[in-house]
């Protein structure tokens, strides 16, 4: 009774963490850690809810927290630096929140926090 018992329990252990891996984000995660990133906005798009630096060196991003696609700004109304000479573009410091399950995110830096710069 007691092996029946030890073999479950060891069993059971190991499915645990099984169970919370995502794969959605490029990789295998256990729990969800959000990341600071900050830049420079011009609000082409208006409020945006978040977004990170991509490995493409594009800034992706969200309008809302119930949107599952991350779109990519490819106008470059997002920007890692200063714009000289441009009025429109505003600092925002921000903290990366947990997408729902399911969300595409592509290009999104697997070794390194989002907003990480090199």
């Amino acid at each position: 009774m007691k092996r029946i018992l030890a073999a479950l329990f060891i069993g059971l252990a190991a499915a645990m963490p099984a169970a919370c891996v995502d794969n959605v984000y490029g990789r295998g995660t256990l729990a969800w850690s959000s990341h600071p990133y900050h830049g420079w906005y011009n609000g082409y798009y208006g409020p945006f809810y978040d977004g990170y630096w991509g490995t493409d060196g594009y800034f992706w991003f969200r309008l809302d927290r119930v949107e599952r696609r991350y779109r990519r700004d490819r106008d470059r109304h997002f920007r890692r630096e200063a714009v000289r000479n441009d009025r429109r573009f505003r600092r925002f410091e921000r903290t990366m929140r947990p997408p729902p399950r399911g969300t595409r995110m592509p290009h999104f830096p697997q070794d390194r926090p989002p907003g990480h710069s090199d």
